[in-house]
């Protein structure tokens, strides 16, 4: 069994009966993050994974914090001893630092999991950012204005997701020219 066949069963186990949103979200973050293979390679896999687990945190028995990638790299981390890589990537995702900010949990974020690889981390984030609550595919503008419209102008994720932007949209645009660059060179 490869990492993203266990990352699904152990998503799905978290995510599906008690989230059944967040686990259709889910499966649509890791199935764009397979759509990365092509400039992923070997590391698709291991995306994939993090693409799965990367919203755990919210599942109600795992909550600690309330930062659903702390408490979710957390749990990865401690309970099930996952890859340090896909601890990383979980408490990493999204630009999380800038909510770990708003959260007063910058030092617990950043004290516990280093960063990841820049390139895994943007894939991430592409793929997270691409994807609407329900799964399906959306421009990074139609995945922000969702995030705002669902939780108003004033609230703390609304307020880090605006601080977030300029990092969501450089990852989101990075991932897209590295897709449209090996598109090109097939072709020519």
């Amino acid at each position: 069994m490869g990492q993203a066949d266990w990352a699904r069963d152990l998503a799905e186990r978290l995510l599906s009966t008690t989230l059944p949103r967040r686990w259709a979200h889910t499966q649509g973050v890791a199935k764009r993050a397979e759509s990365l293979a092509p400039i992923l390679g070997a590391e698709a896999d291991t995306l994939t994974a993090a693409a799965y687990l990367h919203d755990i945190g919210y599942t109600p028995d795992l909550v600690d914090t309330g930062f659903h990638p702390l408490d979710g790299a957390r749990y990865l981390r401690d309970v099930v001893k996952a890859d340090d890589t896909l601890c990383r990537l979980v408490a990493h995702h999204s630009c999380a630092v800038n909510e770990a900010l708003n959260r007063d949990l910058f030092d617990a974020l950043t004290g516990e999991f280093d960063e990841e690889r820049p390139e895994l981390v943007e894939a991430l984030t592409y793929c997270d950012m691409t994807t609407g609550p329900d799964g399906t595919h959306l421009d990074v503008a139609e995945r922000l204005a969702e995030i705002h419209s669902r939780y108003g102008p004033e609230h703390l994720v609304s307020r880090s997701i605006t601080a977030s932007t300029p990092c969501i949209v450089s990852a989101v645009r990075a991932v897209e020219a590295a897709l449209s660059d090996v598109r090109q060179a097939r072709t020519g």
